[in-house]
C-alpha cells in the first residue's frame, strides 16, 4: 500500500525536486501547498497519511502551521523540512508533535525513511535531529555544579530555556502550567546569580547542557 504524502513548501523548485526524488517509491504525492493556508485546505480535503512541510513556509510559519495541522488532521502524521540545523527549531518541532524533522540537504534514502517511519507511527530515529533533541528534554539529570544547586526540574528547565523555547512551549513540554514556569526561570535566575534567561541561556551553553 502507497503511503499519500502531502508537500508543503512554498519554493516550486523544491516541490518539484521532491517529485522527482520520491518518483518509483511506495510514496504518491496527492497534493502540493505554497503556503500555510493552502495546506490546510489540501489536508482536509485529501486527509494524506504524511504532510511533509517547510519550517519557513508563508502565512505565519511552519510551527504555526504545525500547531493547526494536529488539530485540524490529527491523522495525519507531519514530517518537517528544513535548510537550518537550528536547535530551537528542532525543540518547536517535537514539542508541537511533529514525527520527524529532516534538513532539505539530506539524501533520498534519509528523506524516504523519515516519511515511511512517520507513516507506520515509529519514533523518529535515535541518531537524527528531533532523535536527540527528544532525548534533551525529556533529561532530567540535574546539573553538578558547585555554584549552582539546581534540582531536576529547574536543570530541565534551563535546558529548555537555553534552546529559546517561550514559556508557553515550555510549559506545553514539561506539562507544567505557565505560572510554575514563571516560578521556576526566576528560581533558576536567582540560584545562577544572573540577571536575565540569555545569561542563563549561555551559563547552560558553557555547561553543556544543550
Amino acid at each position: 500500500m502507497s503511503i499519500r504524502l502531502l508537500i508543503a513548501d512554498d519554493h516550486e523548485a523544491v516541490r518539484l525536486g521532491l517529485v522527482n526524488l520520491l518518483a518509483g517509491t511506495d510514496v504518491e504525492i496527492v497534493a502540493q501547498a505554497a503556503s500555510g493556508k493552502e495546506c490546510f485546505k489540501l489536508a482536509e480535503q485529501t486527509k494524506p497519511d504524511v504532510i511533509l512541510l517547510d519550517v519557513r513556509i508563508p502565512d505565519g510559519d511552519g510551527f504555526q502551521v504545525l500547531k493547526k495541522l494536529r488539530q485540524k488532521v490529527p491523522d495525519s502524521k507531519v514530517v518537517m523540512l528544513s535548510h537550518h540545523d537550528n536547535p530551537t527549531y528542532v525543540a518547536r518541532s517535537a514539542i508541537w508533535g511533529a514525527s520527524d524533522y529532516v534538513l532539505k540537504g539530506s539524501g533520498r534514502q534519509a528523506i524516504l525513511d523519515a516519511i515511511v517511519a512517520a507513516a507506520s507511527g515509529q519514533a523518529p530515529s535515535a541518531s537524527g535531529e528531533l532523535g536527540r533533541m527528544i532525548k534533551t528534554l525529556n533529561n532530567q539529570e540535574a546539573v553538578d555544579d558547585d555554584q549552582a544547586s539546581l534540582t531536576r526540574r529547574e536543570t530541565q528547565l534551563l535546558r529548555h530555556l537555553a534552546l529559546g523555547l517561550s514559556n508557553n512551549e515550555i510549559g506545553r513540554s514539561l506539562a507544567i502550567s505557565v505560572e510554575t514556569v514563571k516560578e521556576h526561570v526566576q528560581n533558576v535566575l536567582r540560584k545562577l546569580a544572573v540577571k536575565d534567561r540569555t545569561q542563563a541561556a549561555v551559563w547552560a551553553v558553557r555547561k553543556g547542557l544543550v
